[in-house]
């Protein structure tokens, strides 16, 4: 063995493990009931599954095309229209990608370029600060407040410079369980309209909405969406996050410099999975349509058990998060509260500081209810507790 080993000079310094690896370990060894990390302990769709099978067992086990299996881009192309009154071009318009992440990766590193200006708003996703940095741009944070988190548009009216690149917007927003109106659509189209800034919209929950209006996406607006990225999430729709399935719409222009990174970073993406979700696409549209009713029940059937805690609830209008206020049970920062909260209460929550670059005074941590019923109650009697 080499006394001399290199050692790289890291890109990402300032990164470690993420806190949701680190909380779901930590529930797992202390066998806490896991409300961390963002996905279900149940399984998705019956036929979903079923056609996985079928076309593995048809043979359909090569290299999809790069840009996405033609009957899923098609089946896109028709949702997108139900959904959003807007026909995409199946060709160039679609691209199907191993996850939303990896869309998310190539989207900010087909668009940023060195020195380039990235507006986000914090808390954020903590995918995409790592991904600007990578691809040698600077991030621009825009903190929103609870417990409504709203962006204050005259605050990113002057964030604005003559080097910004990119805003990155999430809706329904993770971790704070928010939704944009159309009128912050309309807010952010006059605020960059006359410069040269492009859109990245990450909409992996918009089936998971529970505004009276439904999921506002970028790309109903006519003029936004000829300059954004809208990303999108099989994973979370079908209840299958290990499938790894997500895509991107974008203009042509835009989709074909997404395609130069995709092509490189995995090129294709599991074909019998891409034609599995086709079928269900076409075969039971309902799933999506229901899946606000579906999670609603879910999120009131735990709010309505933590009704005797002493955690303050957050307004949550999509996504399967809920914010909750813990100043009444301790003093504990919200990372030192979490680990308490694991290791003695025996639940794992994630602290909302994490998604955030500045300092975050308040005590709020993220539970997760993409759950089986009968986990929430048996968390929320322990939460009850405190």
């Amino acid at each position: 063995m080499s006394s001399n080993p290199l050692i790289p000079q890291s890109k990402l310094p300032n990164l470690g493990t993420t806190i949701f690896t680190q909380m779901s370990a930590l529930a797992q060894q202390h066998q806490a009931i896991n409300l961390s990390q963002g996905f279900p302990d149940f399984d998705g769709p019956r036929y979903l599954q079923e056609r996985l099978a079928y076309h593995v067992a048809q043979g359909a086990n090569q290299y999809a095309p790069m840009t996405g299996a033609l009957a899923l881009r098609e089946a896109i192309a028709d949702k997108t229209a139900e959904l959003y009154d807007y026909r995409v071009n199946v060709d160039s318009d679609i691209t199907v990608t191993a996850g939303a992440t990896e869309a998310l990766y190539a989207a900010i590193t087909a668009l940023v370029r060195e020195g380039d200006e990235v507006i986000c708003f914090d808390p954020s996703y903590d995918s995409y600060a790592p991904a600007v940095a990578l691809s040698g741009g600077v991030v621009k944070r825009l903190a929103l407040q609870p417990p409504h988190f709203r962006v204050d548009w005259q605050a990113f009216a002057g964030l604005l410079t003559e080097r910004t690149r990119l805003v990155i917007l999430n809706t329904p927003h993770n971790p704070s369980a928010t939704v944009w109106r159309n009128d912050d659509f309309s807010a952010l189209w006059q605020a960059i309209h006359d410069r040269e800034i492009y859109v990245v919209s990450d909409e992996v929950y918009e089936h998971i909405c529970f505004a009276r209006e439904g999921h506002a996406s970028v790309l109903t607006h006519p003029q936004l969406r000829e300059r954004a990225i809208a990303v999108s999430s099989f994973g979370k729709t079908y209840h299958m996050t290990g499938w790894k399935i997500g895509y991107c719409v974008a203009p042509a222009a835009i989709s074909a410099e997404l395609r130069k990174v995709h092509q490189y970073l995995t090129f294709a993406v599991n074909t019998p999975a891409q034609l599995a979700l086709a079928d269900m696409l076409r075969a039971e549209p309902e799933h999506y349509r229901y899946l606000p009713e579906f999670y609603r029940q879910r999120r009131d059937v735990f709010i309505n058990a933590l009704s005797d805690s002493r955690l303050e609830l957050l307004p949550c209008e999509g996504t399967y998060f809920l914010l909750a206020d813990y100043s009444a049970i301790s003093d504990l920062d919200d990372v030192s509260f979490c680990r308490w909260l694991t290791t003695d209460v025996g639940v794992a929550a994630i602290p909302l500081s994490v998604f955030c670059a500045d300092p975050f005074p308040h005590k709020l941590i993220r539970l997760c209810f993409a759950k089986q019923e009968s986990t929430l109650l048996a968390a929320a009697e322990r939460l009850c507790k405190l």
